[in-house]
């Protein structure tokens, strides 16, 4: 029988907390968050937290580059295909990837939420580390397809980033008040792809 301590466990076991930090980080904010209670919730010892990560500081650093790594590799890989010719299209995909990522991982959108509301050391930190960089992604692309005439208004690029932000993430940050208002669960998979398609319409205008 493999031991305990072996590789596979210990990858296993880390991502689990993770998954369980993000969650909580999300839902309480840095400071509600306890540490004990996310071990508690990644079923792992509280001491392989420090173990793992050294502090509660360093794990919730963990936590938002593993909230970032998905998008950021799937956004990347579309603003840097050249394959695709469009940049209508480029920009299209770009929007359905984001809604999408969000639609799986509502934590994301609630951690920014409660982290970009204030001015502090992990508010910069995530900018500075995160989102600069996808915002200058952004920026060529968006400044791109404003000269070709794609955009649906004109609009600067960071009237597009933080549109597209709102658009696509309040919605599920506010799925249970979306539920209750509108008896419409918006995580329901037809849901999502609808919404896909508004934002989509609304940002880019109809297709040719």
């Amino acid at each position: 029988m493999a031991a305990a301590s072996g590789p596979g466990v210990n990858g296993e076991t880390r991502e689990q907390i993770l998954r369980a930090a993000l969650r909580a980080f999300a839902e309480k904010g840095f400071d509600g968050a306890s540490t004990r209670a996310i071990a508690t919730a990644a079923g792992a010892h509280h001491g392989l937290i420090r173990h793992y990560f050294g502090s509660k500081q360093k794990l919730w650093q963990a936590a938002v580059d593993r909230a970032f790594a998905e998008l950021e590799a799937e956004l990347t890989a579309l603003l840097d295909d050249d394959s695709i010719e469009d940049d209508r299209e480029r920009a299209a995909r770009v929007i359905r990837a984001h809604i999408r990522y969000v639609a799986r991982n509502p934590e994301f959108v609630r951690l920014m939420h409660e982290e970009g509301k204030r001015r502090g050391p992990r508010m910069r930190w995530i900018a500075d580390r995160h989102v600069k960089p996808l915002y200058e992604s952004f920026r060529r692309l968006v400044e791109r397809a404003e000269r070709q005439g794609v955009l649906s208004v004109e609009m600067a690029p960071l009237h597009f980033f933080y549109v597209m932000a709102g658009a696509t993430g309040v919605i599920f940050h506010q799925a249970e008040e979306c539920k209750r208002v509108t008896g419409v669960d918006p995580f329901d998979p037809k849901v999502v792809e609808e919404h896909v398609r508004i934002v989509e319409r609304l940002l880019l205008g109809e297709s040719e």
